[in-house]
């Protein structure tokens, strides 16, 4: 009877590391796909920080340019306040449109410096 038990014994650890054989085949699989996604990921997040970048780039390319332009060409708004302050008018955000009293203002000036 003894060596009937011991037969048993072995045969379910048989069955035992055969279902864990089953289970580590499993994992296996299962951790090759997380791998594979990982690194389609990572692929993925490089081409869109690279995509990021390059518009990154283009927006203070065209930023630039405009003020570039913006600098050198003060605009036809800059050359109307300017008519209406040497008529004497404020400009500045403070009395705007008032009469100026025959002085400057240094808000107005301060203004006018900014914008050139």
């Amino acid at each position: 009877m003894k060596n009937r038990q011991i037969f048993d014994q072995v045969s379910d650890m048989e069955k035992q590391i055969g279902e864990l054989y089953e289970q580590l085949g499993d994992l296996k699989g299962k951790l090759s796909d997380l791998l594979e996604e990982n690194h389609r990921l990572a692929m993925e997040n490089h081409n869109l920080r690279n995509h990021l970048d390059h518009s990154k780039e283009d927006e203070e390319e065209t930023s630039d340019n405009k003020a570039e332009v913006n600098k050198s060409f003060p605009g036809e708004g800059y050359d109307n306040l300017a008519r209406l302050y040497e008529e004497g008018f404020h400009i500045c955000n403070l009395e705007f449109g008032s009469p100026r009293r025959n002085e400057d203002c240094i808000f107005c000036l301060d203004f006018l410096n900014k914008t050139k």
